[in-house]
């Protein structure tokens, strides 16, 4: 039986006290248009003791599916990480402005579920002296990147996205996205991406982009900050300065990004500059060095001249800013765990993500105030950011959410059939050499699909096979299932070859195909074959540069459920191909020229 708003405010003292600070009136925005009381704000501010303000600086992780009872391996992962035994005891002893969700912290079960984790959060902090909600946040960028799953509505991916071409589209996508969010109590979303992928062996980045041209990427960019703030969930463009051009994964290492400021200006600042016409709620950096910008060596994270120098003074931006995680690598290379969110402040930096050691960090911050490296006054400035956006978004007015609510408005049909639309509408047609594609189910009724199945994403009912497998059954086909996996053996490419002789044609699906590959032996014998083959990249589309003898070959740009069967409707002519590619595909021999251009997209 999931909480009622009413047994929740009764267990805060009433509705009047949900956010009463010190026996003060409650902290309501002026109207319904969102605006707040700067001086209120401040008035809060004022009584709230320095461990207090600290606290509302960061935004931290917590393991498990409730905010006081969670199962007892996340009891345990929390005291050995934390230091608390759940998200009730996390709010108590460090008073975290925010709470981060993952699915790996089991933070995400279900939607009513985590709608309940989120009133038990709400409670939990409340109930504190001097109480405040809580902001909570998660990575919904959706399509590979998504920390809600099924059954809850999942989208296209950016890059997807930015293939279809439709800014009405990304913006209903971020409008529906943000609503079921919202639904559930989750108020903040790392999304959306605004990096421009100018390079292909991006490894962090690729499909999580909307593409290659800034000005596209920033049409959708501001489509999307639009969609999901228009359903009251702050939108999080990332990550600032560009993060598009690197070989470099900041999750394990420290990029170096070489743009000239005239080329970052070019490249990578035009979609931030759209998310901050657009309104954007808050924006996230990245732990990457960009010598152009500043010299110093220092990651943008903790960069003054980037962060206060040109986000804040050059492009105007007075919203919050959040660091990326604080348990990346990029941001860890130079600096000890100690210094970083004190350098992260000192830089123009509001919210602190998701240190490794919240004790040393928090302490760390503590310290720096009461030694007089950071003054009250710079914390103030940050939380007075912080508590403007909680009071947008209606926090300071009701933080709790309902279970009538999640039902009515999370996975529902009309926003299942809206996701079905907007992904066929992205999915892209490279090549068709004789016309092999729409299959026919006269002449190709039998079909074996192989191919890599990868860790599945959020929103997925199966490894990709298995979906596709499902959905060509849907359609009349007779479908037999192989899992290849993304480096299939001399063994398991002979099985396949051999499965190959009884089908009418063969579906595979490739995922980051290199020249070193051994996908590429397996379509290569495929094809060899006779049967006619068709090639369905499920993440990047510059596979197809690597394989030049299919003859039929689409992009998906993910491998989640709504993307797969989508794509499975376009080659079995259930739906036209009109995506086009957002990227360049360059040729695999000469990188310097390109294979498919941007715009490259065949129909039938």
């Amino acid at each position: 039986m999931h909480t009622s708003r009413r047994t929740l405010l009764a267990a805060t003292a009433g509705a009047a006290a949900v956010v009463a600070v010190g026996g003060g009136p409650a902290l309501a925005e002026d109207d319904d248009t969102g605006r707040h009381d700067d001086k209120k704000l401040r008035a809060l501010i004022s009584r709230m003791t320095l461990e207090e303000k600290v606290g509302q600086l960061f935004v931290m992780r917590v393991y498990g599916h409730s905010a006081t009872a969670p199962d007892q391996a996340d009891i345990d992962a929390n005291l050995k990480e934390i230091g608390v035994r759940d998200a009730a005891e996390l709010l108590a002893k460090y008073r975290v402005g925010g709470i981060i969700y993952f699915g790996w912290a089991h933070n995400t079960r279900d939607p009513h579920q985590i709608a309940d984790l989120s009133n038990g959060i709400q409670k939990a902090s409340l109930a504190q002296p001097r109480g405040l909600p809580v902001l909570i946040s998660t990575d919904q960028e959706h399509g590979i990147v998504a920390r809600v799953g099924r059954p809850a509505t999942l989208f296209p991916g950016a890059m997807a996205l930015g293939a279809g071409g439709s800014r009405t589209d990304a913006r209903t996508a971020g409008r529906i996205g943000g609503a079921e969010l919202r639904a559930m109590g989750v108020r903040q979303d790392y999304a959306p991406v605004a990096d421009v992928n100018v390079n292909p062996a991006n490894p962090v980045i690729g499909v999580r982009s909307f593409g290659a041209d800034p000005q596209a990427v920033a049409g959708m960019v501001a489509a999307q900050v639009k969609g999901y703030q228009s359903a009251g969930v702050a939108a999080t463009s990332k990550h600032f300065p560009g993060h598009g051009d690197t070989e470099t994964d900041s999750h394990y290492g420290f990029p170096v990004i070489e743009h000239t400021e005239a080329q970052w200006a070019e490249l990578d600042a035009p979609p931030f500059r759209a998310a901050i016409a657009a309104g954007i709620d808050s924006i996230m950096t990245a732990h990457i060095m960009v010598p152009a910008l500043d010299p110093s060596g220092d990651p943008a994270t903790l960069s003054r001249p980037i962060l206060t120098g040109i986000l804040r003074e050059r492009l105007g931006y007075d919203g919050v800013v959040v660091t990326d995680s604080l348990g990346m690598e990029g941001v860890r290379t130079k600096y000890g765990d100690d210094r970083v969110p004190v350098l992260a402040l000192k830089a123009g930096v509001d919210q602190l993500l998701n240190p490794p050691k919240l004790d040393i960090a928090w302490n760390a911050v503590l310290q720096a105030v009461r030694g007089g490296e950071l003054t009250e006054a710079r914390l103030d400035e940050s939380i007075l950011r912080v508590l403007r956006l909680k009071a947008k978004l209606g926090l300071l007015k009701d933080p709790y959410v309902t279970g009538r609510g999640v039902d009515r408005v999370v996975g529902i049909s009309s926003h299942l059939k809206a996701a079905d639309r907007i992904a066929e509408r992205t999915t892209t047609l490279l090549v068709n050499s004789g016309g092999l594609l729409p299959l026919s189910r006269r002449t190709h009724r039998s079909v074996l699909v192989v191919g890599a199945d990868p860790a599945s994403p959020s929103g997925t009912t199966g490894p990709p096979t298995t979906v596709l497998g499902a959905a060509l059954t849907e359609l009349g086909f007779t479908a037999t299932v192989l899992s290849t996996g993304t480096a299939p053996t001399d063994a398991t490419i002979a099985k396949a070859v051999a499965a190959a002789q009884g089908v009418d044609a063969v579906l595979v699906g490739t995922y980051n195909v290199t020249a070193a590959s051994s996908q590429r032996t397996l379509v290569n014998q495929l094809l060899a074959t006779g049967r006619p083959v068709v090639a369905l990249a499920i993440r990047n589309p510059y596979d197809v540069a690597q394989l030049p003898d299919v003859k039929a070959y689409l992009a998906a740009y993910s491998w989640t459920d709504v993307e797969l069967r989508a794509a499975v409707r376009v080659l079995a002519g259930r739906a036209d191909p009109v995506g086009e590619l957002p990227v360049p595909v360059q040729k695999a021999d000469k990188p310097t020229e390109v294979l498919y251009p941007v715009g490259h997209g065949l129909r039938y």
